[in-house]
């Protein structure tokens, strides 16, 4: 009887043991703020079409409702619901469709972005140390992202005229 009970004990540390060496390759969950509007609909919308991996950067589990994290460390992280933006002079740009307004220095180590003409707001946050590039990151949320209507597209600065356009009046020539 006691080398059965040595071999049930044997078998019990062994799926102990692969279970613990399973848990620890496994990282934790991101913690992160829900946004005031997470509960929007549309947020549930992007939420359920984030991409699994963004910039090669594999999706992780995160604790707040409309959110997601990419990367261990999390080098991108997203939040659905922040507020929307009204007129604004910060940079913008359009990737794949999708307007994003650059909310922070482009040279810091963490860059922020967020959607521009759609409610919900999105903002995703990029982290440069860790590798992710704008260009690389942005492109991966289009589908999700674009499932929320644009109601107003982004103008740059050239593309809005503050100086008055004059018409050219031809000047009469004299007859002879």
């Amino acid at each position: 009887m006691s080398s059965r009970r040595t071999a049930v004990s044997a078998v019990l540390a062994t799926v102990l043991a692969v279970a613990a060496l399973a848990l620890t390759g496994c990282a934790p969950t991101v913690s992160l703020d829900a946004a005031a509007d997470a509960n929007d609909p549309g947020c549930a919308q992007i939420s359920v079409r984030l991409p699994d991996s963004v910039a090669g950067k594999a999706q992780r589990e995160t604790d707040a409702q409309a959110t997601g994290a990419w990367g261990d460390p999390a080098a991108v992280l997203l939040r659905c619901g922040v507020p929307p933006l009204g007129p604004t002079t910060k940079p913008c740009v359009n990737v794949n469709d999708i307007d994003w307004v650059l909310m922070s220095d482009p040279a810091a180590k963490q860059v922020v972005y967020q959607t521009f003409g759609r409610t919900p707001a999105t903002e995703v946050i990029i982290d440069h140390v860790s590798g992710a590039s704008d260009a690389a990151v942005l492109p991966e949320f289009a589908s999700a992202i674009a499932t929320v209507k644009q109601t107003q597209k982004c103008l740059s600065t050239l593309d809005t005229s503050l100086t008055p356009t004059t018409t050219a009046t031809p000047s009469p020539t004299p007859s002879k």
